[in-house]
């Protein structure tokens, strides 16, 4: 049966319910949650294992919209942290939250034809809730960037194409609308740079890389809504977003 996107965004968040129901006390309480690194280490593999085996690859009759490129920006981590998961809210053994409303950032990266690319590897970056990245020269008042957000994260997509991360819901600085920066590898090659939006945000029709976007299908693919995580804590939300990368023959 093809799942549509509302489909697969609601099995995983039910799969994710099943995966970590045992620990559910710890998880409803940030504080108990990050009390241990085993706490940590069982929520990243929860967030594993809640990505994986959920996506059925869908069969197209056409080819799908390929996801949008977009400018890396300058503020890649010019210093990679040491921790480099796809949990971008607590790093390694910190018991203190990155401030910011916490969002589960999800989807599939697949080819033209809806095939999942599996092993693909996912990056996403982004600045923290003071307009801050994680960069030597990043604007903003860098005395008040964050230390407990993570500001890059990782992951490796699972058999069916699956990705997911926790971090914070994009926030606006001087000059650009808020933002998640996304970078897509297969095997060390790169595959795609790209953005992600917030849909509905006002400062989406001044900003100048959004609006070079093409109308419709297109600038549609990457600006999502970030919506309110069924079943989860309050202030907890979701956004989905797959990501269709065109490949050539030879990958």
């Amino acid at each position: 049966m093809l799942l549509d996107g509302t489909s697969c965004n609601h099995n995983l968040w039910m799969r994710f319910h099943e995966v970590i129901e045992p620990t559910r006390p710890r998880l409803m309480k940030l504080s108990s949650l990050y009390a241990s690194s085993a706490s940590r280490r069982h929520f990243l593999r929860a967030l594993s294992l809640s990505a994986a085996g959920l996506w059925t690859p869908g069969v197209f009759a056409e080819a799908l919209t390929l996801t949008p490129r977009a400018t890396e920006g300058p503020f890649y981590p010019d210093k990679l942290p040491l921790d480099q998961d796809n949990d971008l809210i607590i790093l390694k053994d910190s018991t203190t939250p990155a401030v910011g409303e916490i969002t589960y950032l999800s989807g599939r990266v697949l080819d033209p034809k809806g095939n999942p690319l599996k092993n693909a590897v996912v990056e996403i970056w982004q600045c923290d809730a003071s307009g801050v990245y994680l960069h030597s020269r990043s604007g903003g008042n860098v005395e008040k960037r964050d230390r407990n957000f993570q500001g890059f994260g990782r992951f490796e997509t699972d058999s069916k194409g699956g990705y997911l991360f926790r971090t914070i819901k994009p926030v606006p600085y001087p000059g650009r609308t808020p933002h998640i920066h996304m970078k897509v590898k297969l095997r060390d090659k790169e595959l795609l740079t790209t953005q992600i939006y917030v849909k509905g945000y006002a400062q989406n029709e001044r900003d100048g890389i959004w609006k070079r976007l093409p109308e419709g299908a297109v600038r549609d693919s990457v600006t999502v809504p970030f919506t309110s995580k069924s079943g989860g804590k309050a202030g907890e939300l979701e956004a989905k977003c797959d990501i269709v990368v065109g490949l050539t023959p030879a990958e």
